[in-house]
């Protein structure tokens, strides 16, 4: 038996009481593919009282199905690996930066497509600031004015 209490669900039986937690996603993702599949409540009414719709439901049964229940757990989406940015690109990046230092982001993106490396200026001040090869500011005093006596 499965009763919803105060934002939390429960699972009931001769044997003792489960608790899951509703910020547990891989737990009612689980939960409600039983209560939808096993338990007679059927998709629609299990994805509903779960928070989520028949289609996902079913996104997720057949999930489960593939890989078990790790294919429940959210991943991070979008690419896996960075294919811009590869480290002989970062590499070049930092040698033209330090063969040149005045040189600027446009000019170095510039020389490394002239060069045969497909890279964006966005890519190249990217490298620059994560290495932290930004030019620096000389320092000046408060008070201090520019004009010379």
């Amino acid at each position: 038996m499965v009763k919803q209490k105060a934002k939390q669900y429960v699972f009931s039986g001769p044997g003792g009481t489960l608790y899951i937690d509703p910020n547990d996603t891989v737990a009612r993702k689980f939960a409600m593919l039983i209560e939808g599949r096993c338990m007679g409540l059927g998709p629609t009414k299990a994805a509903q009282k779960y928070g989520y719709s028949k289609q996902w439901f079913f996104k997720v049964w057949h999930d489960y199905q593939k890989g078990g229940i790790e294919t429940l757990a959210k991943r991070k989406t979008g690419p896996r690996k960075n294919f811009v940015r590869t480290p002989t690109i970062i590499n070049q990046i930092i040698r033209h930066r330090f063969l040149d230092p005045d040189a600027s982001v446009a000019v170095i993106a510039q020389k490394l497509n002239q060069s045969g490396y497909r890279v964006s200026k966005r890519s190249v001040e990217r490298t620059i600031t994560e290495y932290g090869l930004q030019k620096k500011t000389p320092f000046k005093p408060i008070g201090e004015n520019d004009s010379a006596d």
